[in-house]
């Protein structure tokens, strides 16, 4: 019949045969077979980079991007899910650096770019196997065999025709502009790749004195970058702001403003001798300082100067100072910021950058030449010093970019760059935006539509070799020409075929192309519509994170090919990444689309939360607190780490991934799970139960059975519900909540209904209902932990029925039995177990065991419960008799003393009085007046006096032999007056429950009969010769031997009385 089931969780070993039964008869590419004909419900999977290692956090997002296509497949929908990998850009030509042990782009180009780029192809395949395993090993099903890489040919003139569009709409366009610019890489960054590098750093600030021309006194300036002073021009003063002349205690006049006059010179003074840091000689309003003019710092700036025939060094307004910091001045590199370069242009001043692209300061700079421009901060201070013009160069704390790729400072630099004039499409961008649900919402309005209302065109192009050529074309004469296809460049290309034949040797019908890459495309030229000369394409390739963004697309070569096919497949019905692809991935898809379709790209995201250590810190290897993930996949099993990710906390909040959660949350529902599984797997192979020669016949259940399947049918109900709106962790406790159910209720009170002789309809009936459970719950749980149902399936179903779908993954997710739905039954129920549940807590709080019978219980409840229900209450808690009231004062009052914090400030004097009124009223009666007035209220000679619950310690009073427990619906009280006949029952309970456990302890099977033997004990003998029938009965014993010994033998104390027990097998 069924296979027999192990009890222990070790579900690693199983995994891996499920994960070769997949694989073997292919079933995932049967699931995506299966619904061809389906409603298309499209997923855009994010490409990793296979140069890189997965980490913890992949498993996350490996676990969320599995389940709801695996959910949806389940509802009928044919759900595509192309694998994809990120191949181009900056950290590929990394690798290969350390790998040929080059060091920056001279290097590169020595060694040649040609060996240099196939380098670079093989590097991105580095980890594509480890990859691919993690992927199975995890569970995540999408198509490896045939995935999109962005560095094929057909994706980059895919991209290509793209940026024709963009160019087309007068969007793409070259620019002077200060960019973020990593000097290590030699290339500047977007705005979005700049907002992943972010470091909290320290360094020396710098106060500085600039000479005024003509003027015994000094401009007091504040800058943070003291390498940019060597290119200074220019000071500038907001010109709505006060700003003083003042005579410092240190001799010096300074302009500075009015507002930070103590905070920069208030330390000059001389408190002893009473001497003030300053004396204010004169105010101005900052524009009255325009055009003052100073002595340049250094002489290296000046002949730039000269040579641009531009006026320099003297004092700019602009809006944008502020006086929350420094001095009210700042200094004006117009080569260093953006900021500074609007003031370069509104006031035409010289342009000097005294630092080149490798980010080292310049010949110009003499004794800082060669040195790298962060690096020459204390060199350029110490002169300064020296020179008498430094006033002070305190330390501060700061967030700084740095490279997100090499970690190297960012320096804001100006450059030429090409651009995608993203402020042009603002409004679209933000409209878009509005039309896509964000889980959570809060990331969609906050985060990335922040970032949205403040955005900043694209600098697109990247200074450097791997990756997707910009297809623009210049001439001498200064036309640009940008190509959108592989076509248009052969139409317009003169010497397309000799390339060909320079790089891949005659045309012979096989390498008839030339490669979009470099160098290769380089040497492609076409003929200038303008003047008639040859064009050559500009050096520049684009940045890796369009790559990505252009996948909706790119992917099926649109518009070269498949066009029925993307439409079909654009926008995606869902995406989801960690939270920092909201600068990265998530606005690459939603820029380009726009730009292009102006509709969203996706319409559905989840976002997800961090992956941290136990301790809430972020995961890295030199903290050592890095989790291997095939490590842990090892260690746990697959289905334990995705249940923990989808049922520890929201998918947006950080995750805290530490061992001891994992088997935790494996323990109370994968395990419980399991073993209602083996449970019904060992009676019904006990009983040759077979599910298919019997049907579910409603009307002749049980009260149980009825409630079970409605509880089922509910839960099937809300976890559809929750994961079509995508409420992940709502689902899975929903699907612990009934497995708990199932199992420590359902199971536990129908378990004799198992053990019964014989297949009487009763019994049917509970095999048919928990097996109709057990199959019911692992299709509804399949998307979430498709390893264990996968086998919990093979076992129950196709064991049985060869016609039933080959895998529970190509079973259609459960139809709602609306029928069966009871909630009046849920609801009756829910009470029981309330009432169980407090009546547990009041024998505990009595220290009375529930193998002690008790003789009665009385409970306050919502609704008094039918004979069947209170019998179940009785049975539970072992209670003789359970009483339905309407009021247990009688069973326990409540006394109340002020409390001390809030009512001594309002009543001090009264306080003796208050407490005496306290400690004589009636308990009951009080409690009634405050939960109908919310105030008890005293007149005293003294005044009025009006007590909250808050101004008020309460404590109940239990009346003496009740124990009483309780919340705001329900309220239980127990006898706990025990009489010589419960505590001899009780006596007979503890002896039942020791012989159980020595069954189990000599590893006897269930239906095995047993000999019990019994030491002499007077006590004891007097029991088991009242009980002895009824003690056969319950631990199948053919008979019961006082005064001798044999088997298996323990001794035990119970209840005071020593005695040794002995079990034997009854062999036939």
């Amino acid at each position: 019949m069924y296979k027999k089931v192990s009890t222990d969780l070790n579900f690693v070993e199983r995994e891996k045969q499920v994960e070769k039964f997949w694989k073997d008869e292919k079933i995932f590419e049967k699931s995506i077979d299966s619904r061809k004909k389906g409603k298309p419900y499209v997923f855009y999977d994010g490409p990793p980079t296979a140069n890189g290692k997965p980490h913890i956090g992949h498993v996350l997002t490996r676990v969320i991007k599995d389940m709801i296509p695996r959910y949806r497949t389940m509802k009928g929908y044919m759900v595509p899910r192309k694998a994809g990998w990120d191949t181009h850009g900056l950290p590929v030509e990394l690798e290969v650096e350390k790998k040929l042990g080059l060091d920056g782009k001279e290097q590169i180009e020595q060694y040649g770019l040609e060996p240099f780029i196939e380098e670079c192809k093989e590097s991105v395949w580095k980890y594509k196997k480890m990859w691919e395993d993690f992927s199975a090993q995890v569970g995540f099903w999408a198509d490896m065999e045939h995935p999109y890489v962005t560095y094929h040919d057909d994706y980059i003139e895919s991209e290509w025709w793209a940026l024709k569009e963009i160019w087309n709409k007068g969007l793409l366009y070259k620019g002077f502009k200060i960019v973020p610019y990593c000097p290590r890489c030699g290339t500047p960054l977007s705005s979005h790749e700049v907002a992943q590098g972010y470091k909290d750093v320290k360094e020396r600030s710098a106060v500085v004195r600039f000479k005024v021309k003509g003027e015994d006194a000094y401009i007091l300036a504040w800058t943070t970058t003291p390498w940019t002073l060597p290119s200074n021009v220019a000071l500038c003063v907001n010109p709505k702001e006060t700003y003083a002349k003042v005579k410092a205690a240190d001799g010096r006049v300074y302009y500075m403003a009015q507002a930070l006059l103590d905070t920069i010179l208030g330390k000059l003074a001389d408190k002893e001798n009473g001497t003030p840091a300053y004396e204010v000689l004169e105010t101005y309003v900052g524009k009255e300082l325009e055009y003052k003019e100073y002595e340049p710092l250094f002489d290296f700036a000046v002949e730039t100067c000269k040579k641009q025939n531009k006026k320099g060094f003297y004092v700019t307004c602009a809006d944008y100072v502020t006086l929350t910091d420094g001095t009210g001045v700042v200094h004006i590199a117009p080569a260093f910021g953006e900021d500074d370069a609007q003031v370069g242009r509104k006031y035409d001043l010289p342009f000097v950058q005294l630092v080149d692209s490798k980010g080292e300061m310049t010949a110009e700079t003499r004794q800082y030449a060669g040195v790298f421009c962060k690096k020459a901060d204390p060199m350029i201070l110490k002169d300064l010093d020296a020179a008498g013009l430094l006033m002070e160069a305190p330390v501060f704390e700061h967030s700084y970019p740095h490279c997100w790729r090499c970690g190297t400072p960012l320096i804001y630099y100006a450059r030429e760059s090409w651009f995608i004039k993203m402020t042009a499409v603002k409004d679209d961008l933000v409209r878009n935006n509005s039309m896509i649900n964000w889980i959570p919402e809060s990331i969609g309005k906050g985060r990335f539509g922040d970032w949205l209302e403040n955005i900043q065109d694209w600098g697109i192009s990247r200074n450097r070799y791997w990756g997707t050529p910009l297809p623009v074309w210049q001439c001498e004469c200064g036309h640009m020409h940008c190509i959108g296809s592989r076509e248009e460049l052969k139409s317009m290309s003169p010497n397309y075929a000799e390339v060909v034949k320079k790089y891949n040797g005659e045309m012979d019908g096989t390498k008839n192309e030339v490669e979009l890459h470099r160098p290769f495309i380089d040497d492609v030229t076409i003929t200038c519509p303008e003047c008639g000369k040859q064009m050559h394409r500009v050096p520049e390739v684009i940045d890796c994170w369009f790559d990505s963004g252009a996948m909706p697309f790119a992917q099926h070569h649109y518009p070269f090919e498949n066009q029925k096919l993307f439409e079909e497949q654009f926008p995606a019905q869902f995406i989801s990444e960690a939270v920092d692809q909201t600068r990265g991935w998530f606005y690459s898809l939603h820029a380009e689309s726009t730009l292009l379709f102006n509709r969203p790209a996706y319409e559905n995201v989840i976002v997800l939360g961090h992956v941290q250590d136990e301790n809430g810190q972020k995961m890295s290897k030199s903290k050592g607190n890095a989790v291997d993930p095939f490590e842990a996949l090892d260690t746990y099993g697959s289905d334990a780490i995705r249940w923990y990710f989808y049922i520890n906390s929201a998918p947006w909040l950080p995750n805290r991934f530490h061992g001891k959660a994992v088997m935790e949350g494996q323990r109370k529902f994968m395990g419980t799970l399991w073993n209602t599984y083996a449970f019904f797997v060992l009676y019904a192979n006990i009983d040759d139960f077979d599910a298919t020669k019997y049907t579910l016949e409603y009307e002749k259940l049980s009260v149980m059975d009825r409630w079970l399947l409605s509880r089922l049918n509910s839960t099937v109900k809300e976890v559809d519900d929750d994961l079509a709106n995508y409420r992940i962790p709502e689902a899975a406790r929903a699907l612990q909540s009934f497995v708990d159910d199932m199992s420590n209720w359902y199971v536990r009170r129908s378990r004799e209904r198992f053990w019964a002789k014989g297949m009487e309809q009763d019994k049917i009936n509970a095999y048919m209902t928990l097996y109709t459970a057990l199959v019911t719950l692992s299709k509804t749980a399949a998307p979430m932990i498709p390893f264990m149902t996968e086998e919990i399936y093979q076992n129950l179903v196709r064991s049985i029925d060869p016609d039933a779908p080959e895998s529970i993954h190509l079973c259609d997710f459960p139809e709602v039995q609306e029928a069966y739905i009871d909630k009046e039954l849920e609801s009756k129920m829910d009470e029981v177990l309330k009432v169980v549940v407090m009546g547990r807590a009041a024998r505990n709080a009595a220290n009375i065991k529930n193998r002690q019978p008790i003789a009665n219980m009385f409970v306050k409840a919502p609704e008094e419960l039918p004979e069947f229900y209170k019998e179940i209450i009785e049975e539970e808690l072992n209670v003789k008799n359970v009483t339905f009231t309407d009021d247990v004062r009688e069973f326990t009052s409540y006394t109340f003393k002020p409390q001390l914090k809030t009512v001594g400030p309002k009543y001090g004097k009264l306080l003796g009085n208050i407490k005496k009124a306290l400690s004589e009223i009636d308990g009951n009666q009080a409690m009634d007046t405050l939960n109908e007035t919310g105030v008890l209220t005293f007149d005293f000679d003294g005044g009025h006096v009006e007590l909250s619950k808050e101004d008020l310690l309460i404590d109940t009073a239990q009346t003496e032999g009740y124990v009483t427990e309780g919340d705001n619906t329900v309220t239980v009280v127990l006898d706990t007056r025990l009489t010589p006949e419960l505590l001899e029952e009780g006596f007979y309970r503890e002896l039942v429950s020791k012989i159980q456990t020595m069954r189990k302890e000599a590893g006897f099977e269930v239906m095995d009969h047993i000999y019990v033997y019994v030491d002499r004990n007077e006590k004891i003998a007097e029991v088991i010769k009242k009980y002895s029938d009824q003690l056969k009965g319950e631990v199948m014993a053919d008979s019961i031997t006082l005064g001798a010994m044999s088997g298996y033998t323990k001794e035990w104390n119970i209840n005071g009385e020593d005695v040794m027990l002995g079990v034997a097998k009854v062999t036939k």
